[in-house]
């Protein structure tokens, strides 16, 4: 399971879901720009106030890291 902790103007976001797309990858997209409850949420679940944070199936990535991307997509 993909979570991707976003909003729809950052351009890391926008590059992330891109490449999930490209690769065939489903994910599940919380848009912290709508709920103060979804961005107290990415800061529980990374510690930091940053998009994107990507949940991997429980493995957390901040920012589009292609490589860390690919690394767990193996997994």
């Amino acid at each position: 399971m993909i979570k991707i902790y976003s909003t729809s103007w950052c351009p890391d976001c926008i590059k992330t879901k891109k490449y999930f797309d490209l690769k065939g990858l489903k994910y599940e997209e919380i848009n912290v720009a709508d709920k103060h409850e979804d961005r107290e949420e990415v800061f529980k679940v990374s510690g930091q106030r940053s998009v994107p944070v990507i949940d991997m199936s429980g493995n957390i990535i901040v920012g589009f890291d292609k490589k860390k991307i690919d690394e767990y997509i193996r997994i």
